[in-house]
């Protein structure tokens, strides 16, 4: 697979790879009924929870639609590590090994998210698993972002740069605050992935934009 090829591979991947999130999240929440689904209060991970009628923390559980959500979780996890993969021949050295092991330790730790699920009936060690594996999907995710904030060989304006290390930063931070409150544990815990996503969106756009833009030079000094 020629250099090319992977880079508008591993773009696309990383653009359909947050798309497919957002839409599940939205049409899970959406068949989440009594009581309403909160995206301010809820975590993201009760949309993954088998049981209806549970209760946690004091939310109610009942996602009809949980299969989806944890497909999207396993999903999410494969197509972020191999879009990065697809990705990692941009930088070389050590700065290439670490992507690689950020990508796959997110992607490991998204696929057990997926299929360890956070309900609270569950057995215990499928909770610990399931909440470990996110902080790890988490954590890696960003300080991948910020990652490509601080490589200055990406090709891509110093405005992207500032913007990846600014989002991954507060996605961090967000993470912090997520249990401030129980009414806005959902937002702050929305902040620490909804930046990735973000990210993932306008890198691989800006990718694709860029090597049409190659394209088209080397097409015309051919011509």
């Amino acid at each position: 697979m020629s250099r090319r090829v992977q880079l508008l591979l591993g773009a696309v991947i990383l653009v359909v790879n947050a798309l497919q999130w957002v839409i599940v999240e939205a049409v899970a929440s959406a068949a989440w009924t009594e009581p309403p689904y909160s995206y301010a209060a809820n975590y993201i991970s009760d949309l993954g929870v088998p049981e209806c009628g549970a209760q946690f923390q004091g939310r109610d559980i009942c996602s009809p639609l949980h299969t989806a959500m944890n497909a999207s979780f396993v999903l999410e996890g494969i197509l972020f590590a191999t879009g990065m993969v697809l990705l990692a021949h941009l930088v070389t050295g050590r700065a290439r090994r670490a992507v690689i092991a950020l990508a796959i330790a997110h992607g490991v730790g998204m696929v057990l998210v997926g299929l360890f699920h956070g309900s609270p009936d569950g057995p215990s060690i499928g909770l610990v698993v399931h909440a470990g594996a996110a902080g790890i999907g988490i954590l890696c995710a960003n300080t991948l972002v910020i990652m490509a904030g601080a490589l200055r060989n990406l090709g891509l304006p110093a405005a992207y740069r500032a913007f990846s290390i600014t989002v991954g930063s507060l996605g961090l931070l967000s993470e912090v605050f997520v249990g401030l409150s129980p009414s806005t544990a959902g937002v702050f815990e929305r902040g620490g992935v909804y930046s990735w996503l973000l990210w993932s969106v306008v890198t691989g756009a800006l990718l694709l934009v860029k090597n049409r833009r190659d394209h088209r030079v080397v097409e015309n000094v051919v011509a």
